[in-house]
Formats: C-alpha cells, sequence, structure tokens
C-alpha cells in the first residue's frame, strides 16, 4: 500500500516537473506553425503572437496555461473546479490563440492597427497593443519586443528579402524639454502651497513630500 502511494507520489512530481521543465524552444516549436496560420489570416507578426504567448503564459507552463489552456492572460469566467481564478479557460491551445486574435479585432483601440501595420513591423504592433490597454505595465512592449530578439522571431513573420525596417521613433531634445517644463513651476509673491498644489492638480502633502 505505501509503495503504491509512493508510485502516485513520484508520478505526480515527475508530471508536475515535466511541465515547468518547458523551454521556450521548444514552446516555439510547438506552437510556432498555429502563430503563422494566423499571421497570415490576420496580417498579425507571428513574432509578437509567439512573444506574448511566452510572456503572459511563461513559455506555457504558468497556472492558467496549465490549468485553464490560457496563454494570454485574457480574463473572463471559467468551468474550472481545480483552481480559483479570474482568466477564462479554453478546451485547447489553439482556441487560446483565436480568443487573442478576436480580441484585438473586437476591440476599437486596436482597430487602427490592422490598417496601419503590415505583419513585418513588430515594433509597432507591440507597441500599439500596449497602447490599446492590453497591458497596465509601462515596459510591456519593450519586454514584448526583448523576447522577439532574444529568440529570433522575426524569420517566422516571412519578411521579404528587401524589407526595410522602419525606423523607431526618437524623441527629440525640444520635446523632452517640453514636457519638463510643463513640470516646472515659478513660485511667485502670494503664492501658497496649497495654491501651487491646486494649479498642479495634487495635493499639498503631497508636494511637501516631494520637497523633503
Amino acid at each position: 500500500m505505501i509503495k503504491s502511494i509512493l508510485l502516485v507520489w513520484v508520478s505526480v512530481i515527475t508530471i508536475t516537473f515535466s511541465a515547468k521543465a518547458q523551454t521556450t524552444a521548444e514552446y516555439i516549436a510547438e506552437n510556432v506553425e498555429y502563430a503563422q496560420t494566423l499571421m497570415r489570416e490576420h496580417k498579425v507578426p507571428a513574432s509578437v503572437i509567439l512573444a506574448v504567448a511566452i510572456h503572459e503564459s511563461a513559455s506555457g507552463t504558468s497556472k492558467i496555461a496549465r490549468y485553464l489552456n490560457n496563454h494570454f492572460g485574457i480574463k473572463g469566467a471559467n468551468s474550472n473546479t481545480e483552481i480559483r481564478s479570474s482568466y477564462r479557460d479554453y478546451p485547447s491551445v489553439r482556441e487560446s490563440y483565436d480568443s487573442f486574435l478576436e480580441f484585438l479585432k473586437s476591440r476599437s483601440s486596436f482597430e487602427a492597427l490592422f490598417a496601419k501595420y503590415d505583419q513585418f513591423d513588430y515594433r509597432n504592433w507591440a507597441r500599439g497593443i500596449q497602447r490599446g490597454g492590453y497591458a497596465r505595465s509601462r515596459t510591456w512592449a519593450s519586454q514584448i519586443i526583448g523576447i522577439i530578439k532574444r529568440n529570433d522571431l522575426t524569420q517566422y513573420d516571412e519578411r521579404p528579402d528587401d524589407y526595410i525596417e522602419p525606423a523607431a521613433p526618437v524623441v527629440s531634445s525640444k520635446s523632452r524639454s517640453a514636457r519638463k517644463s510643463t513640470s516646472a513651476y515659478t513660485v511667485k509673491k502670494g503664492d501658497s502651497l496649497n495654491k501651487i498644489a491646486k494649479l498642479k492638480g495634487t495635493t499639498a502633502s503631497a508636494l511637501m513630500k516631494k520637497m523633503d
């Protein structure tokens, strides 16, 4: 009896370890073909689709990926009884990929991306998805772009040999100084902390903390 219990325990540990041991390279190999199928249909770079899935599912090893087949962090109702989660569940990994494209195409905040960018412009797609509100993190797009570069995912975007990558936008020194000037304030005679706080849209206590 004890031997049987030990064998079951070892088997569970082995299965759990195997799920967690999946590498990013293995994840890409498993899902690249379908990512390319979606790219050809919707004109979203396969590199972006894969990178978002890698990021949001920890290359398929996250809890919601293992229990819910949710590889894109999309929230919604689920019927899973093994974990409590606010994320959607899917019958298969592919249906999670389908849902990601449906999510982008059904939201007005992403609508312009399909008309503006082609399937080769992964940088602008990543930045556009972030701007559209897909993620709260300000560094999300940079992380997606980093995953694409580290794993050479652009090789799956079927870029033409003569394709020229768009130049990254450059923030001019004038723009930077303009931003600085809008945040600065010159104290005038008769000003009070409460008056300055009201002008800057904050509170006197918050200003005092900045002055410490």
